[in-house]
């Protein structure tokens, strides 16, 4: 296995995989061939790359191609006809754009769900411990813009909380970035993004979170270059295999689990 930079006229792609290039057919049973193009949020960058791995192995002649970035940039780009096969989202609210535009096959599934947690520096040398600890004076925050996911999400559980960030980024990552290099005292991330950097955040549970839990929606899309692979990556994700990978990350299962393809 090998990751590949893909230069896309939209955003950089990260590549899982050593499928055929270029839409090269797959020998034999006539399943899924060539590139598949999977726009995603980026708190599955751990997981989906993984999962994508997996698809590939499991179908000769394919090859995954993500790119990950905040959902609501991913939908507009989508709704702006950016040629891809799937889209995962970190929110049903920016899936809905994408299927109002009629740019989605059908309707989307819920995968799994997130909630935030409270992301600070190894040693906590802010002693933050709940969420009134993030409004103290000289206390340095990152959060997610409103119109993405995860802010949304900390929107909701700061109802209350007097806090002003320091910085409002465009995806989870970038916020967990500024903890990371140490340029903020304490973010709100999801806690897959906070477990994928444990060697260097800790991350801080609360209460609250659980009434900010964003469910996870994955669909194929309606222009999708590739629509048999798009429709079999969507059901890969859904399968066993993918679902272990999500909970190994520290996703949480949706409340009616989706049901394994045949």
């Amino acid at each position: 296995m090998r990751l590949r930079v893909l230069a896309a006229a939209v955003l950089p792609v990260v590549l899982a995989g050593c499928g055929a290039p270029g839409g090269a057919p797959a020998p034999g049973d006539g399943g899924p061939a060539g590139d598949v193009t999977v726009l995603a949020a980026a708190s599955l960058t751990e997981s989906f790359t993984e999962i994508g791995r997996q698809f590939e192995a499991a179908h000769p002649g394919t090859t995954v191609r993500f790119s990950f970035a905040g959902s609501s940039q991913l939908a507009a780009q989508i709704v702006a006809g950016a040629p891809a096969d799937v889209f995962a989202a970190a929110s049903p609210a920016t899936m809905r754009t994408v299927v109002d535009a009629g740019a989605a096959v059908g309707e989307p599934v819920i995968l799994v769900r997130n909630q935030l947690v409270i992301a600070v520096p190894k040693g906590n040398p802010a002693r933050v411990r709940t969420l009134a600890d993030l409004a103290r004076p000289g206390v340095t925050v990152a959060l997610c813009a409103e119109q993405v996911p995860c802010g949304a999400a900390a929107k909701q559980v700061l109802t209350g909380v007097p806090l002003t960030p320091v910085t409002l980024e465009q995806d989870v990552k970038a916020a967990l970035s500024k903890v990371r290099l140490g340029e903020v005292d304490a973010a709100l991330v999801y806690r897959t993004d906070a477990r994928a950097a444990a060697a260097d955040v800790e991350a801080i549970e609360f209460a609250a979170s659980a009434a900010a839990t964003n469910d996870y929606p994955i669909a194929a899309l309606a222009d999708a270059p590739n629509p048999t692979g798009a429709a079999a990556f969507v059901a890969w994700a859904r399968g066993a295999p993918a679902l272990d990978v999500l909970t190994r990350a520290g996703f949480q299962p949706p409340v009616s689990p989706p049901s394994a393809p045949a």
